[in-house]
């Protein structure tokens, strides 16, 4: 999933280069990508039965490779869009089948687990930033995508026997918790702070993931573009296990607003402060934050059990990121730098969102289903304050 989707941030500056792609044509590229990823997103939630499916996902990580070979064989932008928007709906089904598989079966286990675990999807941004840099210097945009399919497809080998979360009877050993009742009027200041924070975050957060690469190679050699992203993917791997890790000591409102400062900053540094080393700061900074932002987000969210939090969120940032690629689409006549710091200004916007969420955070709430008597919590952390603990599995 993380070839798939993101691979088309460092192939953007060939096509620009060699394929006649406009700014803006590349910009309505990424915004139907991320159609796509919410269109399948809903579709996971709608028809739980499909995440449930290894038909679906093995059938979604065919497509997936097929999206990315198809990319190479045309240059007409109307296929190139259709093909990013399946491209975003394929993705987003992966991601919602390994992560409530992930979720369920390592329910019982420490938090860092699963952080690890999604970790693969910065695996994939590294990889696909490393083929793209040997690819610069003896390639063409089309040998590009189709060495991602190429990849695509071998990791799709290696993911092709991932068992799905599996449904079981309401007596099973991993039946789901008991519904809790909603304290939503009681805790809906909160979440509404909560849900502009990551609405803004998805917005500013995806204009530095589609046009930070471009935006580097605006100034320095593209071969530092490449490996700038290279950087973003290895930043994110260990990124999502930290932040758990942090959760511990600290509570996720200060956490999200620290993680959304920091972003913003190296979202800013390359078009304030040019030169090889702030592109690199610059991509650590962002690949060892974006991830963790999605995580403390939807873990605040779940601890606040507003009513259909995590799916509330999860569509505010969906709606953001199609934004995003829209709302910079004026500034890139100008380059890639002003379309940059408008993505800081935004995630910095997110994180006054943020503060104010911190201000009487219920870092205790009553858990209907854990006072009880001789019930204990279905997940490590569960009802804990605030902190450290994941939402549950098909979130």
């Amino acid at each position: 999933m993380g070839v798939g989707r993101f691979v088309y941030t460092p192939i953007l500056p060939l096509m620009h280069a060699q394929a006649g792609l406009s700014a803006g044509a590349g910009a309505n590229l990424a915004t139907a990508n991320y159609v796509g990823y919410l269109a399948g997103a809903l579709a996971g939630t709608v028809a739980p039965q499909l995440v449930r499916s290894s038909a679906v996902l093995r059938g979604s990580l065919l497509a997936l490779v097929a999206s990315l070979a198809g990319m190479a064989l045309t240059r007409s932008a109307v296929v190139w869009l259709l093909l990013r928007l399946g491209a975003g709906a394929f993705s987003a089904m992966i991601f919602v089948i390994a992560a409530s598989s992930l979720l369920s079966h390592l329910r019982e286990h420490p938090a860092h687990l699963p952080g690890w675990a999604f970790g693969g999807v910065g695996t994939g941004i590294a990889l696909s930033g490393l083929l793209v840099l040997v690819l610069r210097t003896a390639g063409t945009w089309r040998s590009a995508w189709w060495a991602s399919a190429a990849l695509a497809l071998l990791l799709t080998l290696v993911a092709w026997s991932l068992r799905p979360e599996t449904a079981v009877g309401p007596t099973g050993p991993t039946a789901p918790a008991p519904e809790r009742r909603s304290s939503g009027p009681r805790t809906h200041r909160w979440f509404n702070a909560l849900f502009v924070s990551y609405t803004l975050e998805g917005i500013g957060y995806i204009i530095a993931g589609t046009f930070l690469v471009a935006a580097i190679n605006q100034t320095l050699p593209g071969s530092i573009g490449s490996g700038a992203w290279v950087l973003v993917g290895l930043a994110a791997i260990p990124s999502s296990a930290l932040w758990a890790g942090l959760g511990r000591r600290w509570s996720r409102p200060d956490l999200l607003l620290a993680a959304l400062v920091v972003q913003a900053a190296g979202i800013a540094l390359p078009a304030l402060a040019g030169g090889v080393a702030a592109a690199l700061i610059s991509a650590v900074l962002f690949g060892a934050t974006f991830i963790g932002v999605s995580t403390l987000a939807l873990g605040t969210g779940a601890h606040l059990r507003f009513p259909r939090a995590v799916g509330l969120l999860t569509a505010g940032y969906s709606v953001g990121q199609i934004l995003g690629p829209l709302a910079a689409t004026p500034l890139l006549h100008h380059g890639y730098h002003r379309a940059l710091l408008l993505a800081a200004a935004v995630v910095l916007a997110a994180a006054l969102a943020a503060f104010l969420l911190r201000v009487g955070f219920p870092h205790t709430l009553p858990d209907t289903a854990t006072d009880r008597p001789g019930v204990r919590p279905t997940a490590p952390g569960a009802g804990a304050a605030g902190r450290g603990s994941w939402p549950r599995a098909g979130a």
